[in-house]
């Protein structure tokens, strides 16, 4: 089993800043992406970033310019950079990973979430 633990979500104001992490831990034979998604109750789950083991690193349009999403995949952990915070953004952030389990067979696993309020 692979598990994703997020931690860093809180409150903020409009224009304020917060930093998520995201560690993986398991029987984890290797990840080659890991990334974020969030989902407002009721809508389906929308991606975010997705930082890959070969340096690269794809946004969703709706947040490119203000959160950087970094992946230390020696560390199997994940950062998400969020700057320029809207009362848009509120909502529950998760992290995601893809790769491969010890035993080869791949797999894409998911954290517990972790909330983002941006209130006025």
């Amino acid at each position: 089993q692979v598990q994703l633990v997020e931690s860093g979500g809180g409150l903020v104001r409009p224009g304020g800043s917060l930093r998520l992490s995201c560690v993986a831990s398991g029987k984890i034979g290797g990840l080659y992406a890991m990334g974020w998604y969030r989902q407002v109750v009721g809508r389906q789950r929308e991606f975010i970033a997705t930082s890959t083991n070969r340096d690269t690193t794809d946004y969703a349009d709706s947040v490119k310019g203000r959160f950087t999403s970094s992946g230390d995949f020696v560390n199997k952990t994940v950062y998400l950079q969020l700057n320029s915070l809207e009362l848009e953004d509120t909502t529950v952030y998760y992290c995601n990973a893809k790769g491969l389990e010890t035993n080869g067979s791949p797999g894409q696993y998911w954290g517990q979430g972790t909330q983002i309020t941006v209130y006025s």
